[in-house]
């Protein structure tokens, strides 16, 4: 007994006992115990007080078609390059157009771009290596995939309010999804 009371006292934290309790007779470390607001809680409403009204975010390319594209709802017609917050016609007629001096126009902006998004069309299409060279010496960032999803990350890109431009190549008509009847 003695030994047990001196065991007791000199364990800090430590209590033996020689009473056999179960380790979750308490309501509040059982399983099955749910812990539920009390009066007070039940009846509090929850405010949010909005601060500043978040800018515009900028361009979003709504949709395209072999003809073009609608962004912010303007109608672009043929190649465009989209530089937020302008939209300009673009002076090639296919992913072989694009050229050192084509692409002159991203590289001379101020701030200076991150990223070009560029879509060759339909398909992803190889860029001439001299052009990623240059754009890679003027320290942008080159994304070259088919127009949709060109589209879709200009539009993820700009949404995140990155420095990005974007040089788009209307999508040719594509038969893939037409029914034909024999």
């Amino acid at each position: 007994m003695a030994a047990r009371f001196l065991l007791q006292r000199s364990t800090p934290g430590l209590l033996f006992s020689s009473r056999s309790v179960p380790a979750f007779s308490s309501p509040f470390l059982c399983r099955g115990h749910r812990l539920e607001p009390g009066d007070d809680e039940l009846y509090q409403r929850t405010t949010v007080s909005l601060m500043k009204n978040e800018a515009n975010s900028g361009i979003l390319i709504h949709s395209y078609s072999p003809g073009g594209f609608n962004i912010d709802g303007n109608r672009v017609f043929g190649p465009c390059a989209v530089l937020p917050p302008a939209i300009l016609q673009w002076n090639v007629g296919s992913y072989k157009d694009i050229t050192e001096e084509s692409i002159s126009l991203f590289h001379m902006l101020e701030p200076p771009l991150e990223i070009l998004v560029l879509g060759t069309g339909s398909r992803v299409e190889r860029i001439n290596p001299s052009v990623l060279a240059l754009l890679k010496r003027k320290r942008i960032a080159v994304e070259v995939q088919d127009t949709p999803n060109a589209c879709a990350t200009f539009n993820f890109l700009n949404s995140e309010r990155r420095l990005v431009a974007s040089g788009l190549i209307p999508p040719s008509h594509s038969t893939a999804l037409e029914v034909k009847q024999d």
